[in-house]
């Protein structure tokens, strides 16, 4: 690692869609990167650009294994978060979120280090509040089958807020809304992704249950500034505190803003709704607009127009 910067961060999930951007936001502003990942969803091919950096260096560990560094602040963003891929193996998903989160904040806590954990608007469930204030308890189903990343989430908080009491820890938490973007797997069930995919393959895009459950859609590069703003902010403000865009359009208008878009042929066709899925997802940002100075800038057309260019460039070049 480079000499001119002391402290180095950490990234853990650094090879994934969100964990790769903020890589290159942390390296962009002088940062010396270290990025863990057990590439189990996460890809090489997302950081290679990244790879002959000296600030950059990346790890292949599996966080619910002990881990031993020297790092000044972690960004804790290691586990699957689309249901297809946490859903393969739910035992590990929770694994990695609660032994994750045990293994590296006992690392912090040696380290004396600044420690932020990604969290999900998925900790409130299908929601009875609407849109979902942090005050908010949720209403999770604890034995369903996306029980594994949602309690797993939920006791992660749990943990980091133990730690915070019961040791003085530095942390920080935010409770992450739906997110889309360049680097995105095409294969890994999100509405977005799979939406685009089938729009340019000209396949039948498919919506679950009548296409009025709601959701609210942030852009990347959006969302990573929240991350290392917050991951800025004053010791004793621990959150949590959620990011994403308030901005709520329901799943068949984004299907019909990505027909659009692509130009395509696909026409959409009705499945029923999977377990557990919420009706409603629209994020309060009141006190991320307070405390950050942040909200999302990229409009969901301009968003969509960079992510569809994306997934052109993936599929056909």
């Amino acid at each position: 690692m480079s000499e001119r910067n002391t402290e180095t961060v950490m990234v853990t999930g650094g090879l994934g869609f969100l964990g790769s951007h903020l890589c290159d936001q942390l390296i962009a502003a002088g940062r010396d990167v270290l990025c863990v990942d057990n590439q189990f969803t996460g890809t090489k091919q997302n950081v290679r650009h990244l790879l002959g950096s000296d600030r950059f260096e990346f790890l292949r560990h599996d966080v619910t294994c002990p881990l031993y560094v020297e790092v000044g602040q972690i960004y804790n963003l290691a586990c699957p978060a689309s249901p297809i891929h946490y859903q393969r193996d739910p035992v590990q998903t929770t694994k990695t979120s609660v032994h994750g989160a045990i293994n590296l904040l006992g690392l912090a806590k040696r380290l004396r280090a600044r420690i932020l954990q990604a969290s999900t608007s998925e900790v409130y469930g299908d929601p009875e509040v609407h849109p979902q204030l942090e005050s908010y308890w949720g209403r999770v189903n604890p034995i369903g089958v996306r029980s594994c990343y949602d309690e797993g989430k939920r006791c992660a908080e749990t943990l980091f807020f133990d730690y915070f009491r019961q040791h003085g820890l530095d942390i920080k938490v935010v409770r992450i809304f739906n997110t889309y973007g360049p680097r995105m797997r095409p294969d890994d069930g999100r509405v977005v992704s799979s939406f685009i995919v089938q729009a340019l393959k000209n396949e039948d895009i498919t919506v679950f249950g009548d296409g009025q459950q709601t959701r609210s859609f942030c852009y990347v590069d959006d969302l990573v500034a929240g991350l290392i703003r917050m991951m800025q902010t004053e010791a004793g403000f621990t959150g949590p505190v959620n990011l994403g865009d308030p901005t709520e359009i329901t799943v068949l208008e984004l299907a019909e803003t990505i027909l659009r878009l692509t130009r395509s042929r696909s026409r959409v066709v009705m499945k029923p709704l999977p377990a557990d899925d919420p009706r409603q997802r629209q994020p309060d940002i009141t006190l991320a607009r307070s405390s950050l100075d942040w909200e999302p800038r990229t409009s969901l057309e301009e968003g969509l127009h960079r992510t569809v260019a994306y997934f052109r460039k993936l599929l056909y070049a």
